[in-house]
């Protein structure tokens, strides 16, 4: 039985941090990605992503009933044996890990571009690296708060861009379907990949405070993220024609090129240095989960240790490796296939493995 003791989050918390996991730097591409794919009946994939999303993620809050006391660790050592659990542990550390340096490096990158482009990655990621150390060295509980106050923080983006469709063109989107399912059913492996992040419950749960309220809140957390990919896909669709919108890398901050202020000159490049703090909400947990599970193999309560030779490890990887673009997309194009395999498929044969378990062992009590 875990110990969370004075490391329990509230269920504002446990939404908020799923959310904040969710988005990223993947939404400033989300309108060409999806406009190259089906033009701009791209919206309606998200609405499906958010339906594929939402019914995993109760998948995964079913299993964690199994075992509330503990992680997806100490339930697959509970059913599978120590060593698998072991196995898995390494497995999940490396994967979230990778997750966590992709958004990181990612991160990085975006900033270099868009507001220090006289700066190096490797100068950012050190100056980065401080305040991600300082954070996620603790518990759970204040990477949470964290993420609440992220959210009030920056949720006037939302409004922003809301108020920015009165510049455009709402026949853009008109009509619908304009060339059937099959186009919009091609965005899908898309936009399900947007929503990843929330298997992150696998290791909320026991920390939750009220836990009958896992389902309800994993399906609001999913909700948000997906209110907010639409605000924005649509403003995206609605400002720029379908031919246009493929012409930008990142349509979602060019958008507010279009919205002009008497007080402010270059909105976007205000707006984008909020976002950064955004971006950190998708690090960070990722980065907890990594560093937790790290500890947990070894049997150790502190992961302070893990974290620091994690972010020496991206800063010498970065030195050795410049990141460039066509490096990033092969990174997004891997861990993509990664999403699919643990976001999606792996709790749902678990799922499928803790019924027939339950069923065979009602059977033989009888």
């Amino acid at each position: 039985m875990m110990n969370v003791q004075g490391k329990q989050i509230s269920i504002v918390q446990y939404i908020l941090l799923i959310h904040g996991v969710q988005i990223g730097v993947g939404v400033l591409t989300l309108p060409r990605d999806l406009a190259e794919k089906a033009g701009t009946d791209g919206w309606i994939g998200i609405i499906i992503g958010w339906f594929i999303a939402t019914i995993t993620s109760l998948v995964i809050i079913q299993i964690m009933k199994k075992h509330p006391n503990g992680t997806i660790l100490d339930l697959l050592t509970h059913y599978f044996g120590k060593w698998v659990g072991k196995v898995a542990g390494v497995i999940l550390a490396l994967y979230f890990g990778l997750l966590a340096l992709y958004s990181f490096i990612t991160e990085a990158m975006f900033i270099q571009a868009w507001v220090l482009p006289r700066i190096s990655i490797f100068l950012l990621m050190i100056l980065l690296s401080i305040p991600t150390y300082l954070l996620v060295r603790n518990n759970i509980q204040i990477i949470a708060r964290y993420s609440v106050v992220i959210f009030y923080m920056t949720i006037w983006i939302i409004v922003l861009y809301s108020y920015s469709i009165k510049d455009g063109q709402v026949l853009n989107l008109l009509p619908l379907l304009k060339e059937g399912w099959h186009p919009v059913m091609n965005t899908v492996k898309i936009t399900i990949v947007t929503y990843v992040g929330f298997d992150i419950a696998f290791y909320l749960y026991p920390f939750l405070q009220k836990k009958e309220m896992a389902s309800i809140g994993v399906v609001i957390a999913n909700t948000i993220t997906m209110i907010a990919y639409l605000i924005i896909t649509i403003v995206a669709f609605v400002i720029f024609s379908p031919d246009e919108i493929a012409k930008f890398n990142e349509p979602t901050i060019t958008v507010l090129k279009v919205i002009e202020f008497t007080f402010i000159e270059r909105l976007e490049i205000v707006v984008f240095a909020f976002y950064i703090f955004v971006m950190s909400t998708k690090v960070l947990p990722l980065l907890f989960v990594s560093v937790f599970s790290t500890s947990w193999i070894f049997g150790k309560k502190e992961h302070s240790k893990p974290l620091f030779w994690f972010l020496i490890i991206s800063v010498i990887y970065v030195f050795l490796f410049p990141p460039s673009v066509h490096m990033n997309l092969i990174w997004s194009k891997e861990l993509h296939r990664l999403s699919y395999l643990f976001s999606f498929a792996f709790p749902i044969c678990l799922w499928g493995y803790v019924l027939i378990h339950g069923l065979i062992k009602r059977r033989s009590l009888k």
